[in-house]
Formats: structure tokens, sequence, C-alpha cells
């Protein structure tokens, strides 16, 4: 059994992104992993510093806050999903910290993330979302990840929450992508 890990950049924790993410992890709990969302929209975080003290101090940032937390998290998992909402065509400033700081700490403690899968969902009203899944996937990518793809660009279409219900190629992309996550997850174990 796989753990993987889901993290949610939106601060609403119910809204399109998070409905995504639930779409991928309901084939990957059918599947028999062990599925955890992480709430990161919303709270208050800080960008990196750019400090360089994560060299001396392996495995965490100088800023004790929850990244640390979700560093661990992240740590322990196999599959890591990480999705946003396009905030003018790009992830929200808590993801874009989370990219920055975990980038940098994972790469100071033995590039921690390498070899573990990696998959970006973008929720969108209308455009901009390809620049989100890039911005997500030069995460992923730069950290040695393995990424898996779909049957479309990972992106569903709402603008109020639960719009995405309404999505019908989003939630199959959401789909086939946990089916391929699920296939990924055991061909590497």
């Amino acid at each position: 059994m796989a753990k993987v890990l889901a993290i949610n950049g939106s601060p609403n924790a119910q809204g399109n992104t998070a409905q995504l993410l639930a779409a991928i992890l309901a084939e990957c709990t059918a599947a028999g992993h062990d599925t955890e969302v992480y709430q990161a929209g919303g709270r208050a975080v800080r960008g990196c510093l750019g400090c360089g003290a994560c060299w001396d101090t392996p495995g965490k940032c100088v800023q004790d806050d929850w990244v640390n937390e979700l560093y661990g998290k992240m740590k322990a998992a196999d599959a890591i999903l990480i999705g946003s909402p396009t905030y003018f065509a790009d992830v929200t400033a808590e993801i874009k910290a989370v990219i920055d700081r975990v980038g940098f700490v994972s790469r100071a403690d033995g590039h921690t993330m390498a070899r573990k899968i990696g998959a970006a969902v973008c929720a969108v009203r209308r455009a901009g979302a390809i620049h989100v899944f890039d911005t997500i996937n030069h995460f992923f990518l730069i950290n040695e990840m393995v990424v898996p793809g779909s049957s479309y660009w990972n992106l569903g279409i709402g603008l109020e929450p639960g719009d995405v219900q309404e999505d019908a190629e989003g939630l199959q992309t959401m789909k086939r992508l946990g089916e391929n996550l699920n296939w990924l997850l055991g061909k590497l174990s």
C-alpha cells in the first residue's frame, strides 16, 4: 500500500480544487492506497528567504511554520498531488511558498523528493490553468519526480464551488489520472 498526499492550495477547503483532488483520491482509495489531504490554502505563510539555513539544518526550514509539517508529510509520501486554483494565471501564494521552500529544503536534505510521483491539479474559471499546471510540474521535474499523464491536461472548469461537477471531461481526466497514478505506483513498488 502506497501513501498518496494531496495538497489543496485553495483557501476553499471544499471548493473546486478540493473536489478535483477528491476525484483522484477516490481512485487511489479504491486501489487500497492510504490517502491524505493537507489544507495549505488560506493559511498564513511566508515565501522563501533565500537564506540558505536549510543547508545547515537539513529537513527543516528556518521559518518554523506549517511548511515544515507539510514537508515531513511530503517526505513520507510515495505520491504527491498539488492542487491550486488559477489566480491571475498562476498558483496561489501558499502553493508558491510551498514550491520554493520545500524545493530548497528537500535538496538540502538529500534530494528527498527524487523518484516520488507528482501530479498537478488545476481549477480554473476560464483560462490560465496551463501556466498553473506548468508551475507545479516545474517543481516536480526539477526535483527529479516522476509525472504521470492523463487523457487531457489535469484541470477542471468552474467558478463557484461545485461547478467542476458539471465538467464531465475534467472529472474524467481526474479519474484517468487516478488510474494512471495507481498503475505507476504498482510499477514502482
